[in-house]
């Protein structure tokens, strides 16, 4: 399908599908006679995905998080995202049906108690946004420390010192502000230490989860305070700070 046509058929511009393509959130295909954009059927698969997961209320930036994971299981999130779906339909059902009841009660036929007059009201934050970084970016972080446990023993060697190398150096700057511009400095470098170093790609998502998994496993937290009381719980903020930049 041409591009106008894939516009047409979801009801957006075709600016917004460039500016997707611009956040590397599609990659249409191109066509062979004369390299325009055309969407073949895997393309309109990852923008279904994309779709369905605005509709859930994730950011472009998480969706592209979660779709550039390596570990990205495309029927896991069709079951996400129905129990989503499911959850909001739930929700407006019950807001309907708070509307109907207002209309009585204005209209002097329906005794309607306070605390009624609110059912349906939900202002917490998306839970399936947390249980999608939780399961693909856990599941990297799994995936990069078996990777690490088959490398030759020099390698292992090699990179063991490097990255003791790396925490001392942390560790110095854990008494400075997470968010200040040294510590997201080093953060850039960390980040892309693991991804050059590990043989597996780390998506934002899953180095956000890497730096939660530093304080929720005693074997990550003692290892890494050894290098400087509270080092686990710092790099676990600086993480999360980087990951959402």
């Amino acid at each position: 399908m041409k591009v106008k046509e894939v516009a047409t058929l979801i009801g957006v511009s075709v600016r917004t599908l460039h500016h997707w393509e611009s956040l590397g959130l599609l990659s249409p295909s191109r066509s062979e006679t004369n390299l325009y954009r055309e969407y073949i059927q895997q393309d309109l698969a990852n923008l279904q995905q994309i779709l369905f997961f605005k509709e859930c209320g994730f950011s472009l930036h998480k969706i592209h998080c979660l779709l550039s994971d390596k570990n990205f299981d495309r029927e896991k999130a069709f079951q996400l995202q129905k129990s989503y779906l499911l959850q909001q339909k739930n929700r407006i059902d019950t807001m309907l049906e708070t509307l109907d009841n207002s209309s009585r009660a204005l209209k002097g036929g329906y005794a309607m108690a306070t605390k009624d007059q609110f059912k349906g009201f939900d202002m917490t934050k998306n839970p399936y946004e947390k249980e999608a970084k939780e399961r693909w970016g856990e599941e990297t972080v799994k995936a990069s420390i078996s990777h690490i446990k088959n490398l030759p023993p020099e390698t292992k060697k090699t990179m063991g010192t490097e990255m003791d190398a790396l925490f001392s150096k942390l560790a110095n700057l854990r008494t400075e502000d997470p968010s200040s511009r040294i510590v997201q400095g080093a953060m850039e470098e960390m980040y892309r230490f693991f991804n050059a170093s590990f043989g597996y790609y780390y998506s934002l998502e899953a180095f956000a989860s890497l730096g939660q998994m530093y304080i929720k496993d005693e074997r990550f937290t003692k290892n890494i305070d050894s290098f400087g009381k509270g080092l686990s719980l710092f790099l676990s903020q600086a993480m999360g700070i980087y990951a959402m930049k």
